[in-house]
């Protein structure tokens, strides 16, 4: 069965979250450095079956564009000519790094562990996720 894959894009590093084979639970993958992201992407795709992307898009409380929506509106127009086939949905970010710290905190992370930048976006592409799904129910 598919996965759903989400993506919480930086440009720096780049969290991703999975779902389980029956797209019910949402679980960090991995973070890697954003210049590596479209080969993992193909290496993934490879190996699993995805049947949509859903990446955290950025924006103000206010709604407005933030100055990381260039970045990912750039990564968003790349993605969908290298993966012409992939379903690609747009989903608010709004607060996700400050709710991912807070889980990390509140799971017992320890402060070392929730200083690493890779764990929060891992953490935050799973929020992003969660959230896609509960939408959805």
């Amino acid at each position: 069965m598919p996965r759903i894959l989400a993506i919480d894009f930086g440009a720096k590093r780049t969290g991703l979250a999975v779902t389980d084979p029956m797209e019910i639970i949402a679980t960090p993958l991995d973070f890697v450095p954003t210049h590596t992201l479209e080969n993992f992407l193909k290496n993934y795709f490879q190996k699993e079956v995805v049947s949509k992307v859903i990446i955290g898009m950025p924006k103000n409380t206010d709604g407005s564009a933030t100055n990381a929506t260039p970045l990912v509106q750039a990564f968003i127009n790349r993605f969908r000519k290298v993966f012409p086939s992939m379903e690609l949905i747009l989903h608010d970010e709004r607060f996700t790094s400050k709710m991912a710290m807070d889980a990390m905190i509140a799971g017992g992370m320890k402060k070392k562990d929730r200083r690493n930048k890779g764990n929060v976006d891992k953490v935050s592409a799973t929020i992003i996720l969660q959230s896609y799904l509960e939408s959805i129910s």
